[in-house]
């Protein structure tokens, strides 16, 4: 049997998730009361205006037309045209996928690798043997592996054989949806959602003002239901059932609290049950993402450039304005330096001039003369970037993929909140699934693979 609709929802935090949420909820004829603890909404989807024409998000962001057109703000978004992705590799530059394709002893350890998996290797247990399995040893072990380790901050052979549901499709689908974006002039989404299809006519647009649109789109329709500077102090549960919410000393009676906070902070909020302890001691990298500006543009061959070369700080470098012209004034550029720390590390303390001198200093071997072009920096940083799959945690984590918190009446949705590594449109996917859930059985479980939404 069903248990009773909710009639009030407490949501924790107006990021994309949240307010993806809070929006379901209202639609669905549920009270929903969204608690932000910053003075904005947005969260992670922050965008960066500054005086000098620049800008820039919390990170490098794109979204879909689908995306777009389902939160109804696709008359506001530009089309991207191009976007491509290469890797510095061999003290030069290979695109992506087809340059490493051209690779002999890729191509052969590739073959190799499928052969074995024709006569039934055991399925892989750690990222290194599934990227090892997948790709084969000499792509995984020059290209694949170090990126992994740099984003993530651990070695391949610690964490999960799960890892890869980070990365897109098979080569072979990726070279297919390339190709058929070099057709249509448009950047052809890849790797973007996995609950949704993936075609042709999914391609890459971004809002004029930047990605927090989409938050801000959602937060005007919520109005009211929004409640900025104002943390949840506890989740309160008894009888493993939510039965309220503590803000400013106060308990807000609530059927059920959808939580979009790191899933590493929800057992300190929650009291009355100690189910979610063992997510504790789950953890996300760090991140610093430096903003170089430069006099010029096209310094990058394309988009995006890896550096999988383990003598490099950054892992990954992006030159968004090659695909969005509108982020940086006519004749100037930006490249966003993607960084992996920890919290209260040298290069998290730097201040922006200090880190764009040491960026610039490893840009020199990518772009020689770059330095003449360079106009300063601006850095964004957060504590809370890429969810890291231990080994040690592998279990909790796949129970949380397919039974949730545990808590009756206790969701955890979003990036964050369910521990994967997941972009924009499958968390507004994945969200609307789990509330429909929540609304029509009463169920807070969550539930892997691809959601069917009604209207």
């Amino acid at each position: 049997m069903s248990a009773p609709a909710p009639r009030r929802v407490a949501v924790l935090g107006a990021g994309i998730a949240g307010l993806v949420a809070a929006a379901e909820l209202q639609r669905r004829g549920v009270e929903a009361l969204v608690y932000e603890a910053g003075p904005r909404v947005a969260g992670m989807a922050e965008s960066h205006h500054d005086p000098d024409g620049f800008s820039y998000d919390t990170g490098a962001h794109f979204i879909t037309n689908r995306l777009a057109t389902a939160l109804g703000v696709n008359e506001r978004c530009r089309v991207v045209r191009r976007y491509g992705e290469s890797v510095y590799l061999d003290d030069g530059v290979a695109g992506y996928p087809f340059g490493l394709l051209r690779k002999p002893r890729f191509v052969a350890s590739a073959v190799a690798a499928r052969g074995k998996g024709l006569v039934g290797e055991a399925d892989p247990v750690t990222a290194a043997d599934f990227f090892r399995a997948e790709y084969g040893t000499a792509m995984a072990d020059e290209v694949v592996l170090p990126l992994i380790e740099a984003w993530s901050g651990a070695p391949s052979d610690r964490l999960a054989a799960a890892v890869g549901q980070k990365i897109p499709g098979s080569i072979a689908h990726t070279m297919v949806l390339k190709a058929a974006a070099k057709v249509t002039k448009r950047a052809v989404a890849i790797g973007y959602c996995r609950e949704q299809p993936q075609s042709v006519d999914v391609w890459h647009v971004y809002p004029e003002g930047g990605v927090s649109l989409l938050c801000e789109a959602l937060a005007d329709r919520l109005g009211d239901a929004i409640a900025l500077e104002t943390p949840v102090e506890k989740v309160l549960v008894e009888d493993e059932q939510v039965r309220a919410v503590r803000v400013h000393g106060e308990e807000v009676e609530v059927d059920a609290v959808v939580s979009t906070a790191p899933i590493s902070v929800l057992p300190r909020l929650v009291e009355g049950s100690e189910r979610l302890d063992r997510f504790a001691s789950f953890r996300f990298r760090p991140m610093v993402f430096a903003n170089l500006r430069f006099e010029g543009r096209g310094l990058l061959p394309d988009v995006v450039m890896w550096v999988p070369d383990r003598s490099f700080e950054t892992f990954r470098i992006t030159e968004a304005p090659l695909s969005m012209p509108w982020l940086a004034p006519e004749g100037k550029t930006m490249i966003t330096v993607d960084i992996g720390t920890e919290v209260g590390s040298e290069l998290w303390t730097m201040d922006d001039d200090a880190l764009g001198e040491r960026c610039l200093s490893e840009l020199e071997r990518l772009v020689p003369g770059v330095r003449r072009r360079y106009l300063g920096c601006r850095v964004v940083k957060t504590p809370i970037a890429y969810p890291v799959f231990a080994l040690e945690h592998e279990v909790a984590r796949a129970d949380l993929a397919v039974n949730g918190t545990g808590v009756d009446g206790l969701l955890s949705v979003g990036r964050n909140g369910e521990f994967e590594h997941i972009l924009m449109e499958d968390i507004y996917w994945r969200t609307r699934g789990a509330i429909q859930r929540l609304v029509d059985t009463g169920s807070s479980a969550r539930r892997v693979g691809a959601v069917g939404l009604s209207a």
